[in-house]
């Protein structure tokens, strides 16, 4: 499969179009139909993460996402471009539950939603940079890949 790039304008309602675009290649990448819903739901937890990062800190950047398939894998990765420098590992602190709309916010909620994307992805691998968080994710792919 050819690789696909993708990014987005850090505004939360571009992580719905992202979910919808992984979920198409994915399809079309081979990933079983009983699994598409992890795919968008990890790669919407992913984006949302970035997203909420690249906003406290970078918000003129946009958000990456690299979707590849090869050896019956389909991979996504997500990169933000906030460095990984500081104590949190470049993942961002979670707002105080006043300041989140819903009050769901404290602290380990970044680290929360890294545990839900481990629980729904096949593998995970987390890099934090001076350079950004990369998230990589992958799916066995049951079919050769159609695009």
């Amino acid at each position: 499969m050819s690789t696909v790039e993708l990014s987005f304008s850090a505004l939360p309602v571009h992580v719905r179009t992202a979910r919808l675009i992984v979920t198409a290649v994915a399809r079309r990448s081979g990933v079983a139909e009983n699994l598409l819903d992890e795919v968008r739901l990890a790669v919407g937890e992913a984006c949302s993460r970035a997203v909420e990062a690249h906003r406290l800190h970078c918000p003129d950047e946009p958000v990456r996402l690299e979707l590849s398939g090869a050896d019956r894998r389909f991979e996504v990765t997500v990169s933000d471009t906030v460095p990984g420098d500081d104590e949190s590992g470049g993942l961002p602190k979670a707002p105080d539950a006043e300041e989140f709309e819903y009050g769901l916010g404290g602290e380990g909620t970044a680290e929360l939603g890294l545990a839900v994307i481990a629980g729904l992805a096949d593998d995970v691998e987390i890099a934090s940079t001076p350079k950004g968080v990369q998230i990589r994710m992958s799916w066995p792919a049951e079919a050769e890949a159609t695009i």
